[in-house]
Parts: C-alpha cells; sequence; structure tokens
C-alpha cells in the first residue's frame, strides 16, 4: 500500500472512511439551510456593499455638530480634519450593533506630550470611548494611550505609526441592552483592531467613558448617534463607514 495513502486513511475518522447505511439521512439532520446568509461584496481594500457611508472625501453631510452654532470641522482634499474648539461631531444617524472602520491621521508636527499629543476619539453611540491619541514614543497611562477603551482597557500592544501617516481602527461595538425597567441585561462589548493587528478582544464595558470617576450604566436608547471627539488637536480623518449588525447582543 502507497505509504501516503495509508497515512491518509490513519488520520482519517472511521465515520468518514466507511460510510454505512442510512448516513446520509442522519447527517442530514444537522443540517441547516436556512436562513440564508445575505450576499456581501467586498472587495479587497474597499469598502463592502452593505456599509452605510459616513465619510468617502466629499462631504461631511452625514455629520453635524454637537455643539449648537458650530461651523464644524474642515473637508480638503479628501480629509475631514478637527477644527480646535469647535466641538465634537456626531452622526445624524443613529446605531447599536456595528463594525466600524475609520482612519485617522496624527498631525505631522509633534506638538505635547501624553494626553496633549493628537488627542480625539471615537464615541460608540456618543457615550463608550474608542481613544485616538498620537502614542508613537509618547508614555502616557496606559488605559488612555491609543486603541484603549478610554479609562477602561488598555490595547494588548501598541501599533500605532509615526504622526503624519495614516492609521485605521476595525471594530465591532455591541451595544449595551438594558430591561423593561431599565436593569442592565447586558453590558457594551468591543473588539478592535488597530492597523490591522488585535488590540482589544470582547471586552466588556462597565458603563459609559468618564474622564473622573468609576464608570456605571444608566438606560439609554438602543441606537444612538457614532460620534468624534475635538479634543484641541488637528487630527484628520478618512473613510469612515459602518455596517449595521443584528442580534449579537440577544
Amino acid at each position: 500500500m502507497n505509504p501516503r495513502f495509508l497515512a491518509a486513511l490513519l488520520l482519517t475518522p472511521l465515520s468518514a472512511a466507511i460510510a454505512a447505511p442510512g448516513d446520509a439521512a442522519r447527517a442530514a439532520k444537522t443540517e441547516a439551510w436556512t436562513p440564508v446568509p445575505p450576499v456581501v461584496s467586498a472587495p479587497e481594500g474597499g469598502i463592502p456593499s452593505d456599509a452605510i457611508v459616513l465619510f468617502d472625501g466629499r462631504n461631511a453631510d452625514a455629520w453635524e455638530p454637537v455643539s449648537p452654532g458650530s461651523k464644524g470641522w474642515k473637508v480638503a482634499d479628501g480629509v475631514l480634519t478637527v477644527v480646535p474648539h469647535s466641538g465634537y461631531l456626531r452622526t445624524k444617524a443613529s446605531f447599536g450593533d456595528i463594525q466600524l472602520h475609520v482612519e485617522f491621521r496624527e498631525p505631522a508636527i509633534v506638538k505635547g506630550n501624553g494626553q496633549g499629543r493628537g488627542n480625539s476619539g471615537v464615541f460608540f453611540m456618543g457615550l463608550y470611548e474608542l481613544q485616538i491619541l498620537d502614542s508613537y514614543r509618547n508614555p502616557t497611562y496606559v488605559n488612555g494611550q491609543a486603541a484603549s477603551i478610554y479609562k477602561e482597557y488598555a490595547p494588548l500592544v501598541n501599533a500605532s505609526r509615526p504622526p503624519g501617516e495614516w492609521q485605521a481602527y476595525d471594530a465591532v461595538f455591541v451595544a449595551p441592552r438594558f430591561g423593561k425597567d431599565g436593569v442592565l441585561i447586558s453590558p457594551a462589548r468591543a473588539t478592535v483592531f488597530h492597523n490591522g493587528v488585535l488590540v482589544l478582544y470582547d471586552v466588556k464595558l462597565t458603563g459609559p467613558t468618564l474622564w473622573i470617576g468609576v464608570p456605571h450604566y444608566a438606560p439609554h436608547a438602543a441606537r444612538l448617534p457614532l460620534e468624534l471627539q475635538e479634543h484641541g488637536d488637528a487630527v484628520s480623518f478618512r473613510r469612515i463607514w459602518v455596517r449595521e449588525l443584528k442580534g449579537l447582543g440577544d
């Protein structure tokens, strides 16, 4: 017998190697044919066909200032840039569970240090912050560096690129669930990749982000706007999109 055939036979489960009468019928009992997953095209380096594009370089029409009367941020050369002291931006649409892709760039000219260097953030539901910071050779408290859930979870690694280079977050956010009585059923959760590197895996948030104090939950709507933080630094953004996800926390 051919040695390679013998080795393959020995590694094959007996149930698969020798089919008995009626095996096909028994196997069919564990086959699921519905519901059929929808077809989504996802070109390499492109945007999934079911994504909601929030910024594509042309305009910021999907966004509005959080602060009444603010002129918002600057759009030029395909880039959305923070205007210092203009306030946060938020999406006009509201979201719950999402997959998020956002590309950002820290100012090429380095100013400040620690939390005062390239500071911004993405707030899921306007409440839960994924920190944006220039953390390239810039020490600060680890649960406040780039790719942290601010003041809750430090990233597993520091995947930051030098200032002036484009970076990306790819995240899955699962919104918290509250009962009819306002009692928390399940907390918010997040998984994050920074520049393609896993930095947070299914972390459970203890409440909305706070600068001072310990987070705690209070009931809120199932869908709320996404927000981008203005923290006084001219951080830039491009290619922002989300995919709405269903049933992750149910």
